[in-house]
């Protein structure tokens, strides 16, 4: 008698799709180039457009963009998958590249996880500077790290909740959005992204581009914003991102000798595993530093006392980093631990320095 067995099927993990070659966006002579209409006397080359035209012109002097970018589609590996390249194609994000797998620029969005060869320069490889342009479009600024757009002449049809989520379906094709701020009746909102690269790539992708409306969008670089809450959660983003920086760039041992120095010129106890000061936590504040007595430790490693008056002291060499009183000292507070003595080391006494003069090398420690 034949019986059936249902086995359970474990589906098998998607596998990443592996991108095709960029394809062209546009074929050469396609796209139209129109100049600015003349709304002034003399044509600013460094603004790109007419001299005080920017204040007079009316809504209907903006031409609308003839090309857009769609990611799904165009994406691809070009010669700068092969060649090393990590800048983005600033036609690709236009929507007119018409080179296609051939370009030597990234036909992607830009990775905020990689870092750029140059951090003066934008994600399309243009040279930043030090202060905004007046209308605060262009590149933008290397002093400031900004990720806020501002996104102007939005033609609102509803609510500030449901003009939102137009923004937010048009917007977060580029990357990453952290949060979307809207101006209900003033046709204006700002988004802020994640990372700072994906703004710049946005900025030039929504550039004189329409949402649901048919509108031609406004979008340049948001100014500074003036509320003292998102100041300090902006410092401390920065502070934060500065300090994991460093410490990926230091050498964990060099770390450690200066965690052991400094618990050795302030008495402390470190814990072998973890390099920090050792704690108790029934203990109250002052149980946490814990001295040795002079009579318990042996006598080979007792404190030498100088001479009352010293004839001459040495200078020590320098040996690399750190200095041979430095050296000396983590000598010292590994021989203790070895001797399993008590917990704490003993406080060294610092020679009386010369009379000749005070160097750097000189100097016990810094509270001296």
């Amino acid at each position: 008698m034949a019986t059936n067995v249902t086995e359970t099927q474990v589906a098998p993990p998607k596998k990443q799709k592996k991108l095709k070659p960029a394809r062209k966006q546009v074929k050469p002579g396609d796209v139209e180039k129109k100049e600015a209409p003349q709304t002034g006397k003399e044509y600013n080359i460094w603004y790109n457009k007419w001299a005080g035209g920017d204040r007079e012109d009316s809504y209907s002097n903006k031409v609308k963009s003839q090309t857009r970018c769609n990611i799904k589609r165009d994406a691809g590996l070009t010669r700068a998958d092969t060649t090393g390249n990590k800048y983005c194609c600033l036609f690709f994000a236009r929507g007119c590249c018409p080179y296609g797998w051939e370009c030597e620029y990234r036909h992607t969005l830009p990775d905020a996880s990689s870092v750029l060869p140059d951090t003066s320069k934008d994600c399309f490889a243009r040279d930043k500077f030090a202060d905004y342009r007046d209308d605060m479009g262009g590149v933008g600024s290397f002093q400031r790290q900004n990720r806020t757009l501002y996104i102007g002449r939005i033609k609102e049809t509803g609510t500030g909740v449901e003009t939102e989520e137009v923004v937010r379906r048009h917007f977060k094709e580029w990357g990453e959005i952290e949060k979307i701020r809207v101006l209900q009746y003033r046709s204006v909102a700002f988004v802020t992204y994640v990372s700072e690269l994906n703004a710049q790539f946005a900025k030039e992708a929504m550039a004189c581009q329409s949402l649901d409306n048919d509108e031609i969008l406004n979008v340049r670089w948001a100014t500074e914003d003036p509320n003292p809450t998102s100041k300090v959660e902006e410092r401390e983003r920065l502070e934060k991102i500065g300090r994991e920086t460093i410490q990926s760039k230091m050498d964990p041992r060099i770390v450690d000798a200066m965690r052991s120095i400094r618990a050795l010129e302030d008495g402390d106890v470190l814990d072998d595993h973890s390099g920090v000061q050792g704690t108790e936590d029934d203990g109250p504040p002052a149980a946490k530093r814990r001295r040795l007595e002079i009579e318990d430790v042996p006598q080979e490693l007792e404190a030498v006392q100088p001479d009352p008056e010293p004839e001459e002291e040495p200078q020590p060499q320098k040996t690399g980093l750190l200095s041979a009183d430095a050296l000396e000292g983590l000598k010292y507070f590994a021989e203790i631990r070895k001797r399993n003595a008590l917990a704490s080391p003993v406080v060294r006494v610092a020679p009386v320095p010369s009379a000749t003069g005070l160097g750097l090398a000189d100097y016990g420690s810094d509270e001296d």
